[in-house]
C-alpha cells in the first residue's frame, strides 16, 4: 500500500486489522509528510519518538485482538490540549516552555483507544482568532491556493485543519469555542464537528471561555468523524460540564436514510451583501437534502442578529477571568525587572510581553464589560441575548425540526494578511454563521460540499439537536454522499 498518509481513519482501521499495514508503517509515512510539509507551519512540535513508542505498542495490541477502532491512528493534538512531558503553549509566548504534569481527558481517551500522537499542532494564541495569524509560532497556511496567494487556513484550529487537509496526519483535535472547528474544516475541504456542550470533556484544555468552548474532531470524512468523537467522549468526574450520558456507536447510526427529517432553513441567515457562490451552494445543499427524501421548511431563529455581539461580551468576559491565572510566577514566561520593580510591575510586564495583541484585547474588553459601571449594561444582557437565541433553537426543535442548514462561513479562505488588525471587526464577522450553536450549547458541523470559482473549498454547516450527534452525522453522512466533494489541494509544499 502506497500514499499510507492519505488514508481516512475508517480505511486504516479495516487495513490494521487484516494486517495489510502495521501502525510503525501509517505512522512513519506521516511523520514523512509532516517532515516534508514545512511551509504549511502546521506542526509545532514534534512527538516523532513518543509517535513510533505508541505505534509499537498498538500494533502489540492490534496482534492480541484488542483493536479499538482509533487503535494505531496516527493525529495531530492542537497545541490548547496538556499532554504530559510535552510542550503546551496554546500558541502563547506567555506559557513558553510549559510542559503538564498531567494529560487533558480527550487526549488520554484518544491514547486509551491505541492512537498515535505525532505532535502538536499550530492555532491562533489561546484559540483567539479566525485565521491563525495571532499564533506566536507564525500562522500556518492552507494547503489550498488561488492565484499563487498564500490563504489563511482559518482559526483557532487552524493547524489542525492545514494538516488533515495536506494530509499529514489521519485526522486531528480540535476545540470550537465560536466556530474553531466548523470555519477552518470549510476553509480547508475537511469534515469538522463541534459536539453538543459537555458531550467532551474541557478538563486539561487551556480554557478561553468556559461555557463556550468544546473539544471535536477534524476528520477527512464524515465517517471518521463519527469514529474519531466516540473514542473522545465520555463522561469525566474531573469536569463539573462534563455530561453523564451514554455515548453511542456513531458509526453504525450512518445509514444515509434520511427520508422523513425535517430540515430547516433559518431566514436570519440570508446576509445582505452574502456572496452569490455562498448562496448557490446554500441552495444545491438544500436540494441535495431534499432529494435524500429530506422535508425542508422555512424557518426563523429572530434573535440571531444579536449573536455575535452577544458573543463578543461573553467570550472576552470569560478570557478575561480564565487568563488571569497567567502571571509569570510559577510557569512559563516571567519578564526581566529592573531594580525597584515590585510585584504589580511583574505581572504587568510580564503580561504585556507573553499575550500578544489580540489577546491582549480581548482581555481588555472582557475586563471592561465586567468592571461595576458596566456589568448589567454589557454581561448581563448578553447573558439574557443568550438565553432567548437558545429559547430560539428550543422552539424550532419543538416544531418538528430535525436539523437545520445553513452556510458555513460567509466567503471562501482569504489570503493571509488580507483582514489586517486594523480592523478586528472584519475579522471576527467571519463567525456570523458559527456562534449562535456555541451560545445554544448544540451540535454543529461543517461538510465540504462545493468549489467556488477560484476552486478553493466551501463547506454547509447543519446544526442537531442537543445530544442527537449520531443523528447530525447522519445528517451529514447523506449530505456528504449527495455532494460527493473528493477534491484535494494541489501539492506546492
Amino acid at each position: 500500500m502506497t500514499d499510507l498518509n492519505k488514508l481516512t481513519i475508517a480505511a486504516a482501521r479495516d487495513a490494521l486489522r487484516k494486517g495489510e499495514v502495521t501502525s510503525a508503517e501509517l505512522t512513519e509515512a506521516c511523520l514523512g509528510a509532516v517532515e516534508g510539509a514545512g511551509a504549511l507551519n502546521a506542526f509545532v512540535h514534534d512527538t516523532s519518538d513518543l509517535a513510533r513508542d505508541q505505534a509499537k505498542a498498538a500494533d502489540e495490541r492490534i496482534k492480541g485482538g484488542d483493536a479499538p477502532a482509533m487503535c494505531g491512528i496516527p493525529l495531530g493534538i492542537k497545541d490548547l490540549f496538556c499532554t504530559k512531558g510535552v510542550v503546551s503553549q496554546a500558541a502563547s509566548g506567555i506559557l513558553e516552555g510549559f510542559k503538564p504534569e498531567y494529560e487533558s481527558t480527550v487526549t488520554q481517551n484518544l491514547f486509551d483507544a491505541g492512537a498515535v500522537m505525532l505532535g502538536k499542532l499550530n492555532m491562533d494564541e489561546f484559540a483567539m482568532g479566525s485565521s491563525n495569524e495571532t499564533s506566536v509560532y507564525g500562522n500556518a497556511v492552507n494547503p489550498w491556493k488561488a492565484g499563487g496567494q498564500e490563504l489563511t487556513p482559518g482559526g483557532s484550529s487552524g493547524g489542525s485543519a492545514s494538516a488533515v487537509a495536506a494530509d499529514l496526519c489521519l485526522a486531528a483535535t480540535g476545540t470550537d469555542t465560536g466556530g474553531s472547528i466548523r470555519q477552518p474544516a470549510a476553509f480547508t475541504g475537511i469534515t469538522g464537528i463541534k459536539p453538543t456542550y459537555g458531550r467532551c470533556s474541557r478538563w486539561g484544555i487551556v480554557a478561553f471561555a468556559s461555557s463556550l468552548d468544546q473539544a471535536g474532531p477534524m476528520t477527512k470524512d464524515v465517517r471518521d468523524a463519527a469514529i474519531m468523537l466516540e473514542a473522545m467522549c465520555g463522561h469525566d468526574p474531573k469536569d463539573s460540564t462534563s455530561a453523564d450520558i451514554p455515548v453511542p456507536d456513531f458509526e453504525a447510526m450512518l445509514t444515509g436514510d434520511i427520508k422523513g427529517k425535517v430540515i430547516g432553513i433559518p431566514q436570519e441567515y440570508r446576509m445582505d451583501g452574502m456572496p452569490e457562490e455562498i448562496e448557490k451552494l446554500w441552495a444545491d445543499g438544500t436540494a441535495m437534502l431534499k432529494d435524500a427524501g429530506a422535508e425542508i421548511r422555512d424557518i426563523s431563529l429572530p434573535h440571531t442578529k444579536y449573536a455575535l455581539p452577544a458573543y463578543y461580551v461573553i467570550a472576552p468576559a470569560e478570557a478575561s477571568s480564565n487568563l488571569a491565572r497567567y502571571d509569570g510566577v510559577r510557569y512559563g514566561h516571567r519578564a526581566k525587572l529592573e531594580q525597584g520593580d515590585g510585584i504589580s510591575e511583574m505581572y504587568e510586564k510580564t503580561r504585556a510581553e507573553g499575550f500578544g495583541h489580540e489577546v491582549q484585547r480581548r482581555v481588555m474588553v472582557g475586563t471592561y464589560v465586567l468592571s461595576a459601571g458596566f456589568y448589567d449594561a454589557y454581561y448581563n444582557r448578553a447573558r439574557k441575548v443568550r438565553t432567548l437565541i437558545k429559547r430560539d433553537f428550543e422552539q424550532v426543535f419543538d416544531q418538528g425540526i430535525d436539523a437545520i442548514l445553513t452556510p458555513a462561513t460567509p466567503s471562501p479562505a482569504f489570503g493571509l494578511g488580507e483582514m489586517a488588525e486594523a480592523d478586528p471587526v472584519q475579522m471576527y464577522l467571519n463567525d456570523v454563521f458559527t456562534v449562535t450553536v456555541n451560545l445554544a450549547g448544540l451540535p454543529g458541523i461543517s461538510v465540504p460540499a462545493g468549489l467556488d470559482k477560484q476552486g478553493l473549498p466551501l463547506g454547509l454547516q447543519l446544526i442537531g439537536r442537543p445530544w442527537e450527534e449520531g443523528d447530525l452525522l447522519n445528517t451529514a453522512y447523506a449530505l456528504e454522499q449527495a455532494a460527493g466533494f473528493v477534491a484535494k489541494p494541489e501539492k506546492w509544499w
